[in-house]
């Protein structure tokens, strides 16, 4: 492993062997608290999860979806907790219009976070549930300081969302989005929290809590019922692998967009991406690949039982082989456009002194997700809808009872038949186009967990396939992409949409953790 740290972040990888890696401090803190009262990685998780829903509200809510990737010392395991369409979702019912809503109740899916929760907590979890929310119910109940970033992503939604049912009322506190180190209060939320706990979810999905989700949902037009809450189950999965570098990339199977990651490191087998390569020449066959991924994911990834490609074949070494011919080591290729809405999304990677890694990612989808909350039970609700297709001829066609395309979506790496590492990156498209860069450095340059993720990134703009190249790359490296025949544009410094990851390695007998510079994250542990 290379120790050199090249960019200007200022962060340095924590080395422990209880970490807790997260986008919040608080949030980091209660993964820790629990591991300190002698609870497990599970328990890190859940408490983390929770807080996470309190001091990021913009980024994820009660009203999430989930996915995790877990080893428990023996085994891995995967847990798909994203939640499926109302039963009475017709293609009829969004006639006449371009696209799914991307807010409102016709955006809202069913809520998964809060039974992946219970499920990992109830297989592996050590301590009391509600000794894990009490970080948490506390920010809720008596507030927290909103950080400058928070605010200023929480601002830049309000417009947006400020006439759907509950926002204003919740989220505007004197009319307007918090400012930086007001402190911001969600008692409705720290008693869902309390409920949560004492019925061990049933009462979010089965309770008042649902009763109280579903009359809001009635008195706006929406569809979500009793029924499609109380019919939810978490699916635990079997992980997709594929070897790159003498090393296995996990990532969930569909309904989520985990596979590109793979189908693109597949791909990129077949260059060399070594640190002696010119950074231009890497980065343009990882766009490249990307491009070849994106446009698979898009014609055929939806839930398995819609899907009319096999999952094989996408991940077929020869497959990769024959799509990596057609790569111009020189010229760029054309772009098909499938735009999505941005994504805002809650990463964590976790692991303790027994071994154990979890990789665990909690979303809205875009900010604040749908704009929809119910306040008496302080739920927000996410806007997963907005991923289905309104194309008759498209496997990810809306219906009722369906899990829409995904985009959130946790990583592992695997060597000699451990985990090696839990890492994520958020930001709807940008999570596999994050995760290629970042498990390249990693295997490819060798690079060390912070190193990896404060490099410089791009990405692919979808509506148009501009290349969107991150403040901090040199001029001569934009220029060479240009002569490549991208089109090239420099983001602004301030700018978020190069997402925000964290990372848990193995180091020997104990983990290196790192909190992307992007985001007010940390990794803590002891």
């Amino acid at each position: 492993m290379n120790w050199n740290f090249p960019h200007p972040s200022q962060r340095m990888p924590l080395l422990a062997d209880n970490v807790v890696a997260t986008s919040q401090p608080l949030a980091a803190q209660a993964g820790v608290q629990a591991l300190a009262q002698g609870g497990n990685v599970v328990d890190a998780v859940v408490a983390a999860a929770a807080a996470l829903t309190i001091v990021e509200p913009v980024m994820n809510g009660l009203g999430s979806d989930a996915f995790a990737m877990l080893w428990d010392g023996k085994e891995l395991a995967a847990l798909n907790a994203s939640g499926r369409s109302p039963q009475a979702w017709t293609p009829q019912r969004f006639a006449g219009r371009e696209r799914m809503p991307t807010e409102g109740w016709d955006s809202v899916t069913v809520p998964g976070a809060v039974s992946a929760w219970i499920e990992l907590w109830r297989k592996h979890g050590s301590l009391p549930l509600d000794r894990l929310f009490a970080p948490a119910i506390r920010y809720a109940t008596e507030g927290f300081a909103v950080s400058p970033r928070v605010a200023r992503q929480w601002a830049g939604q309000a417009a947006r969302l400020a006439k759907q049912p509950g926002f204003a009322d919740t989220f505007l506190p004197q009319g307007r989005a918090p400012r930086a180190g007001e402190r911001f209060r969600f008692p409705a939320a720290a008693q869902s929290l309390a409920c949560i706990a004492a019925s061990e979810g049933r009462d979010f999905y089965e309770g008042e809590i649902a009763q109280a989700i579903v009359a809001h949902a009635r008195a706006h037009g929406g569809a979500l019922s009793l029924d499609d809450l109380a019919s939810h189950r978490p699916e635990w999965v079997e992980p997709l692998r594929l070897g790159y570098r003498g090393a296995e990339v996990l990532e969930l199977p569909p309904n989520g967009q985990g596979i590109s990651v793979q189908i693109a490191l597949g791909i990129l087998q077949h260059f060399d991406l070594s640190a002696a390569v010119p950074q231009a020449t890497r980065m343009h066959l990882q766009i490249e690949a990307m491009k070849i991924a994106f446009a698979d994911v898009y014609q055929w990834v939806t839930e398995p039982a819609a899907m009319p490609m096999r999952v094989q074949d996408l991940l077929d070494p020869a497959y990769h082989a024959q799509r990596a011919r057609s790569i111009d080591p020189k010229r760029a290729q054309p772009w098909t456009a499938r735009p999505l809405p941005p994504g805002n999304t809650v990463y964590i990677a976790a692991a303790d002194a027994q071994g154990r890694l979890v990789s665990y990612i909690q979303s809205n989808f875009q900010g604040f997700g749908s704009g929809v909350v119910v306040p008496e039970v302080g739920v927000s609700l996410l806007n997963r809808g907005a991923g289905f297709s309104l194309d008759p001829s498209h496997p990810n066609h809306v219906a009722g009872g369906k899990r829409p395309f995904h985009t959130t979506i946790p990583a592992m790496l695997v060597r000699d038949g451990r985990p090696l590492a839990a890492f994520g990156v958020v930001g709807a498209d940008m999570q596999p186009q994050g995760q290629v860069q970042v498990a390249s450095d990693l295997l490819d340059r060798e690079a060390n967990p912070q190193a990896a993720l404060d490099a410089p990134r791009w990405r692919i703009a979808e509506e148009d396939g501009r290349i969107r190249l991150e403040a901090g790359l040199s001029a001569a490296v934009a220029s060479e992409l240009a002569s490549y025949g991208h089109r090239v544009e420099v983001a602004d410094p301030a700018s978020i949409e190069f997402g925000g990851g964290q990372l848990v390695l193995r180091l020997g007998d104990t983990w290196a953790g790192a909190s992307d510079f992007r985001r007010d994250g940390c990794a803590a542990g002891f």
